[in-house]
């Protein structure tokens, strides 16, 4: 499903009430809610909204579990982490236990070695079909979401769940969720704005197969659904909308 608006704004808004309905409901169904994060400035906004109390007030924090989607390998209080940003906007503001928030950083281990004991944790607070409740995620004017950018091996992963690597592009490490554990979600929220994305919104959407130059193609969930919140200027080349 694509929804346009006219601003930012307006998408966080959107975002904000997916958010609270889909908390409301896993919680009531499942006794928890387990959400996977993103970062970039996408969220900024809808995390600001989320702490303020006519949505905070409307989820019961303590039966959220908090992982994210993916993550510069930098530490919590580097500028770059999403994990320090999410804190700023959102959780150091929401009664959320510390114990269920898991940030994608640890001192003192490699990113790969990291990366598989995020994968225990996962499994441990996941049903056994592995699907989050909600992931967030973003895109890229390249056609990446999550750190799954374009040409990078990562693309073919099949049997990991997380998965840590050098992209040598921005000369860090990234560790992100997997393809093929994102599309087991029950409900992707993908959030852009901007002209700077709609030739890449094109070539996902409506453009010829190939996931290795624009990767947000493989965002087909299993079951689940995935819901794209996109403001006019990225909508602007569509011809589907």
């Amino acid at each position: 499903m694509i929804k346009v608006f006219d601003n930012k704004a307006e998408i966080s808004t959107a975002a904000a009430e997916l958010f609270v309905q889909i908390a409301q409901r896993s919680i009531s169904q499942n006794g928890k809610f387990v959400v996977a994060l993103t970062g970039g400035s996408s969220p900024e906004q809808l995390y600001t909204l989320l702490a303020q109390p006519e949505y905070q007030n409307k989820i019961d924090w303590t039966k959220v579990f908090v992982f994210w989607g993916d993550e510069r390998w930098v530490p919590l209080d580097d500028e770059q982490s999403n994990g320090k940003m999410a804190d700023r906007t959102l959780l150091s503001k929401v009664p959320v236990p510390e114990n269920q928030v898991f940030y994608m950083w640890q001192e003192g281990i490699s990113a790969d070695d990291y990366a598989a004991q995020y994968e225990n944790e996962i499994r441990k607070h996941l049903n056994a079909d592995l699907s989050f409740d909600l992931i967030l995620l973003g895109m890229g004017p390249d056609g990446h979401t999550a750190s799954l950018f374009p040409h990078q091996q990562v693309l073919q992963e099949t049997q990991k769940l997380v998965a840590a690597y050098h992209l040598d592009a921005q000369n860090m490490y990234r560790i992100t969720l997997t393809a093929p554990l994102i599309n087991k979600g029950q409900h992707l929220l993908v959030m852009l704005y901007g002209e700077n994305k709609a030739p890449a919104l094109h070539e996902v959407l409506e453009g010829e197969h190939n996931t290795d130059l624009y990767p947000a193609q493989m965002l087909k969930p299993e079951t689940g659904d995935i819901t794209w919140l996109v403001d006019k200027a990225a909508a602007s080349q569509l011809k589907s909308v």
